[in-house]
C-alpha cells in the first residue's frame, strides 16, 4: 500500500518540477519575466531551483516504492 502512495507522490512532484523547469526555460528564452516585479536573475535562478529539488524529491520517492 505505501508503495502505491510513494509512486503517486512521485508522480506529482516528477511533473510538478518538470513543468515548472521547461516554463522557466521557455520564459528565459523569450527574454520574458519569470516573476513580476521582481530581478529576472532571482525569480529564474529560484525557480529553477525549486524545479530540481522537485524533481530531485520525485525521485527519491520513486527510489522508495
Amino acid at each position: 500500500m505505501e508503495s502505491g502512495s510513494a509512486i503517486f507522490a512521485g508522480g506529482v512532484f516528477a511533473l510538478f518540477g518538470g513543468g515548472l523547469l521547461t516554463w522557466t526555460v521557455a520564459r528565459v528564452r523569450r527574454r520574458e519575466p519569470v516573476a513580476h516585479g521582481v530581478s529576472s536573475v532571482a525569480s529564474a535562478t529560484i525557480a529553477s531551483l525549486a524545479a530540481v529539488i522537485a524533481l530531485a524529491v520525485g525521485t527519491w520517492c520513486f527510489t522508495r516504492a
